[in-house]
């Protein structure tokens, strides 16, 4: 036997590659197995290797430092470095990971371009793929090496694909010096093995296909060179755990570079592998297209799955196959269950392919410090019968409960709440808000909390920002508040902060507010923001926030958004919307804090109300805010309405003027039979062009009258034309049931000068 190691090249997310290495193994019986992987993640080993985890699972490792980096190491239960990993366990046999340590691998830097080259690996492929007449790489190593059929047929194509593919990239890598590196340190990781005693040819190394030629000069001593560069790695302090894994993100399709395109095919790849059963997969990738397809109302037969099986077996033959391939199964399916159309079983095949599947560890296993933060505070606020798969609702009393016997107790809905919010800025899906009811929006709040493994990914990834929950919110919020690219960015964080009771997030984003309010802005940016400011300062003190630095802030922008108003309304139609939202925002605001300058917004809706060369629409739309307000008596909207509904004036312009009036106030409107009387008189003066002009903008005023609106006005126009007023909401109702289609069928010819 040589007095060599045995090195074991694979592709990551190879089922054969797994079941291979596992026999192996088996065979052999080595007293050391090295794994490509951080060789600071020993200690993760062992939880690998518990028999209650269940892949695919990944180890985080991330920097303990801002900016944080991360890097993840994810595994199937099909990769083959898993496999390794299990077998070790099993048979008590030492196993380590031998690459570069994540602190090395998060300090190195990272070129944000890619130099001249990088292209190379995959034009390798494509010259491949071209040659093989395949439809991809993916398929290429599947009719190749997955279904190798013999463990000495994947080993050694295994090892020469690696070997090829190094060969014609070599020093063209954009990553060639790190992987030169790497292998450096790996090769050393093999020495320091036999220095203490394992004899090479007691040693199986299992790595990436491509580093095998890179691994074989183990033995050669290091040049000077070579050491100069290991002694003078960059290194960062950093941290890692294991936490559960989704097939979606093992897959390419979520980013992940090492990622195949199918995740859980392949896993259907690995039963057939434990089963001994090659034409396995073809069945229950055929059987479970079908079943979703009928759990989804399809129809599928018995009859039309088998006809799929010789398919995808012909289709595989005629493209020098034995068995059939992803391309050759897919193919089958859309042509024999989706009758031609792959939209007809795009979904079945998403879901048979990339799969929902997701892992689990026990509890207790590598957590990290906001993990064990997050189930303590479980307890704490007495949560932790909702961790459970089914969505179970929450109903939030945020008031002090006065018969409470201890502080802790009076306030525990006020502190689930700002838990909760916590976690929905992190971004963990455990809790979803529900829209607050109108008459409690102050003091209650509704939830919707749903335990799942990616609500324990999310919370994991969250480490990355802080050891506890409250910590890792407030980096989170101060974050947003300096990446945010305008004012209402801002008052979202300080919003937020006021949800989440964390008093200093909201101080830090009141400062970077304060700094940006002298800048130029829109009046919709300000409106939205002084809109998010008063919620703050309203409902401060049910939070216990002091929300009296914002008060200043407040008031300068409202001031600046007032005098922004009247030029705003110099907009067309379209954007006219917009601003009278706008518009309603700043009276909320006004009318919610007496403390603000209430003259500064009168005078401009004065402006608005009163000038022509505004938008029209939103002239009246003012016109109906100044009435609300009690400013606009019945003589000065007499003096408006004569204005503005008179003949020398254009009909679209004083049918608009009206559709904004009509915007509010409803039935004072209604109840003013002076409006409708001088609305009558105007109409009676258009000719029969001008009177289908209006009608455009009048049937847009009138279109979300309720029928009870719409009576009362024709009971008006009754009155009008000594008319009963019953017979004219009969007769309105009549012509907008059966004649509006033939209405506007008639206006379809019209020119609008639009």
């Amino acid at each position: 036997m040589s007095k060599e190691p045995f090195f074991y090249g694979i592709r990551h997310l190879s089922p054969a590659g797994a079941f291979y290495l596992r026999e192996f193994l088996e065979e052999r019986r080595p007293k050391l197995v090295l794994v490509e992987g951080p060789c600071d993640l020993g200690d993760e080993l062992v939880h690998m290797q518990n028999p209650k985890a269940r892949p695919p699972m990944a180890v985080l490792a991330y920097t303990m430092a801002v900016p944080v980096r991360t890097i993840l190491y994810p595994f199937a239960v099909y990769s083959p470095e898993y496999q390794a990993v299990l077998w070790c366990g099993e048979n008590k046999v030492p196993c380590r990971f031998m690459d570069l340590p994540t602190e090395v691998f998060l300090a190195l830097p990272r070129e944000a371009e890619a130099p001249e080259g990088e292209e190379d690996r995959l034009d390798v492929y494509r010259a491949l793929d071209a040659r093989t007449g395949e439809d991809g790489h993916e398929t290429f190593w599947e009719r190749t090496m997955e279904q190798a059929g013999t463990a000495q047929g994947y080993h050694a194509g295994a090892n020469l694909f690696g070997e090829n593919l190094r060969e014609l990239t070599r020093e063209r890598e954009r990553d060639w010096a790190e992987i030169q590196l790497r292998e450096a340190w790996m090769r050393r990781q093999i020495r320091t093995a036999v220095e203490e005693g394992v004899a090479p040819d007691d040693m199986v190394v299992v790595t990436g296909s491509y580093h095998v030629e890179g691994l074989k000069n183990w033995s050669q001593p290091p040049s000077r060179e070579e050491e100069e560069a290991l002694k003078a790695l960059p290194r960062t302090e950093a941290s890692h755990t294991l936490m559960p894994y989704s097939d979606y993100r093992l897959s390419s399709r979520s980013g992940y570079g090492a990622g195949n395109r199918a995740p859980a095919y392949y896993a259907l790849v690995w039963e057939a592998f434990l089963r001994g059963q090659p034409m396995g997969t073809a069945y229950s990738y055929l059987s479970r297209i079908a079943a979703y397809l009928r759990e989804s109302g399809t129809p599928v037969s018995s009859a039309g799955v088998i006809e799929a099986v010789r398919l995808a077996l012909e289709l595989a033959r005629m493209r020098g196959g034995k068995i059939p391939a992803l391309r050759d199964l897919r193919d089958a399916a859309v042509t024999c269950l989706g009758e031609g159309s792959l939209a007809a079983v795009s979904l079945a095949v998403a879901d048979t392919e990339i799969g929902t599947g997701i892992g689990s560890l026990p509890e207790g296993m590598s957590r990290t410090s906001i993990q064990e933060d997050f189930y303590r505070q479980m307890r704490e606020l007495k949560l932790e019968k909702y961790r459970d798969v089914s969505a179970q609702d929450l109903s939030l009393d945020l008031r002090e409960k006065r018969s409470a016997a201890s502080e802790k107790s009076a306030f525990l809905d006020l502190n689930r709440s700002f838990f909760l919010h916590r976690l929905r800025v992190l971004g963990v899906s455990f809790a979803q808000t529900q829209a607050r009811c109108q008459d409690n929006a102050t003091w209650a709040e509704q939830w919707v909390l749903r335990w799942t493994p990616e609500a324990e990914i999310e919370l994991v990834e969250s480490a990355l920002k802080g050891d506890t929950i409250l910590q890792a919110c407030g980096v989170q919020m101060k974050e947003q508040a300096r990446e945010a690219e305008n004012m209402a960015g801002i008052a979202q964080v300080i919003e937020d902060a006021f949800f989440c009771g964390m008093a200093a997030a909201a101080v830090y984003a009141t400062e970077e507010l304060a700094r940006r309010a002298v800048d130029t802005v829109s009046l919709e940016e300000l409106a939205r923001t002084a809109e998010k400011l008063s919620v703050v300062i309203r409902y401060g003190s049910i939070r216990r926030v002091d929300a009296a630095p914002l008060l200043p802030i407040l008031d300068r922008i409202y001031y600046r958004a007032c005098l922004l108003l009247p030029g705003a309304c110099v907009c067309d139609d379209a954007a006219s919307g917009s601003v009278s939202a706008t518009l309603q925002q700043l009276n909320s605001v006004a009318l919610a804090h007496d403390t603000l300058d209430q003259e500064s917004l009168v005078s401009a809706l004065w402006q608005v109300a009163g000038r022509d060369d505004l938008n029209t629409k939103l002239s009246g739309f003012a016109a109906a805010v100044l009435m609300e307000r009690g400013l606009m008596g019945t003589e000065q909207l007499k003096l408006e309405v004569r204005r503005r509904l008179s003949p020398g004036t254009p009909a679209d312009l004083g049918a608009g003027w009206f559709e904004g009036l009509a915007m509010k106030n409803r039935y004072a409107l209604i109840a003013r039979l002076s409006l409708w009387e001088s609305l009558d008189n105007y109409l009676e003066t258009l000719d029969d062009e001008e009177f289908k002009r209006a009608l455009v903008f009048l049937r847009r005023a009138f279109a979300d009258f309720t029928a009870r609106e719409r009576d009362e006005i024709a009971e008006n126009l009754g009155e009008l034309w000594n008319l009963n007023g019953q017979q004219v909401s009969e007769a309105v109702n009549v012509a907008l049931d059966t004649q509006e289609a033939g209405m506007v069928e008639n206006l379809e010819d019209f020119d609008f000068d639009f």
